[in-house]
């Protein structure tokens, strides 16, 4: 935008206002140019080119916030004109009267008065309104600036996200499989869709409070981390089709590492606040963008304590070099943090319950074998390993393992001929088992 001070058969009172080529005559009077009076910026303009009318002195503002729709609420404003505030304008609005300086000191019931009153008053009174503004106002300036409206719109939704949901009385997001509002009341997990939606600098923070007040369960926070990850990190799959392994130098998969870290960073330290699904997702992950070695050293701490409520799929971890192959070191290293916890001094019922996990897992785990085992990539001696990595208590049955021996030689059918006997076969582990029944 551009004014330019009277110029030839133009009045020296007039301004010319250009806005894409569009021009414009404004008086300078404050009856004819409403603008003047009530932004403190173009008087300043106006003063500083203050010469002969005959002489064409452009006044330019450049670099508008907000662009001409934030400088046209502005303007209609100064006119007197009806205007339309809600949450998608009002963080434009705000700073294109800031830059003309639209204060109290310039004009009484100046622009920005009015603005702050609308954000008091409508703005943090919403739910979804104050995540909205909150993450415009994040976008365009930070902490740095405009705390006034980051810190109010925080508080507001944190002290939303912690009453009862049997007193949620605004919308929000929930778009769970299988959810109808018509026959359930208001989820506990009713916030987690719409905080989703924020960069990843203010979800910390409010996840950061939020457990800080100890007011949520561990459970709840790990959900609204799931939602979080599922948000913004693609799934494996998608990795594996997209074979981001080699390109996760690129800057996509920088920003999911760093979506990622965060996540896992930010797990509450209660064993069931996440599932052992979750965290293996969050492995595999890990993997393909690259993530730190501290960062997947706790993840296989923390998937091996719930390993047996995972499925045989959820091991298919891919290798690191090699996003078609598996990663079976990784897993044999998840199964010994599992195995860790029988070493401790559990009570009776401590050890029933540990009986009953370890022969989940000895099922879920003779099932990963069988699928391992068809790909028949996999050498002879570290199958056999993997397969007694397992302690045979945890084996009420060995039809899965059959089942995955017999898959094996299948696919490696040279191995009935060759290897049989050397280092612990196939044989001594299949009559190992027969022995242990």
């Amino acid at each position: 935008m551009s004014f330019v001070k009277g110029k030839n058969h133009s009045s020296k009172d007039e301004v010319h206002e250009t806005w894409n080529k569009a021009r414009h005559f404004l008086h300078r009077g404050s009856y004819k140019f409403p603008l003047l009076p009530k932004c403190g910026f173009i008087q300043r303009l106006c003063s500083d080119t203050d010469t002969d009318a005959g002489q064409a002195i452009p006044v330019a503002l450049h670099d508008v916030p907000g662009g001409e729709e934030a400088f046209e609420l502005c303007a209609k404003f100064c006119y007197g004109i009806t205007i339309n505030l809600s949450a998608h304008n009002f963080v434009a609005a705000l700073s294109a009267a800031k830059f003309l300086r639209m204060t109290e000191s310039v004009a009484k019931g100046n622009f920005i008065a009015k603005l702050e009153y609308f954000f008091e008053s409508c703005v943090l009174q919403g739910w979804k309104d104050s995540i909205m503004v909150l993450q415009s106002m994040w976008r365009q300036s930070g902490w740095s600036d405009e705390h006034r409206i980051v810190q109010p719109c925080m508080d507001s939704v944190i002290e939303k996200i912690l009453i009862q949901p049997s007193q949620v009385t605004w919308s929000y997001t929930y778009t769970r499989p299988g959810y109808k509002k018509q026959r359930h009341g208001v989820p506990k997990d009713w916030w987690t869709e719409d905080v989703s939606d924020l960069d990843l600098d203010l979800f910390r923070s409010i996840i950061s409070t939020v457990r800080s007040t100890k007011k949520l369960p561990s459970a709840l926070v790990g959900e609204a981390l799931h939602v979080y990850a599922c948000r913004h990190i693609p799934s494996p799959l998608d990795f594996q089709a997209q074979s981001c392994v080699a390109a996760r130098t690129d800057e996509t998969p920088s920003k999911h590492r760093r979506v990622l870290e965060a996540v896992v960073s930010m797990i509450p330290t209660e064993t069931a606040s996440v599932s052992g699904s979750f965290l293996l997702r969050l492995l595999k992950l890990a993997i393909y963008v690259g993530a730190s070695p501290s960062t997947k050293a706790e993840l296989v701490r923390r998937s091996g304590r719930q390993l047996d409520e995972v499925t045989a799929s959820d091991l298919l971890l891919p290798a690191a070099t090699n996003a078609q192959s598996h990663d079976t070191g990784m897993v044999k290293a998840i199964l010994e943090s599992f195995l860790l916890q029988l070493r401790r001094p559990m009570s009776r019922e401590d050890t029933e319950r540990m009986t009953m996990s370890m022969t989940k897992l000895g099922r879920t785990y003779d099932s990963y074998l069988r699928i391992i085992a068809s790909e028949g990539g996999l050498p002879a001696s570290e199958f056999i390993k993997l397969a007694e990595s397992l302690p045979q208590v945890s084996r009420d049955q060995h039809d899965l393992l059959y089942g995955a021996i017999d898959t094996y030689l299948k696919v490696r059918h040279e191995l009935l001929h060759y290897h049989l006997r050397p280092h612990g076969s196939l044989l001594n582990l299949v009559n190992s088992n027969c022995r242990s029944t």
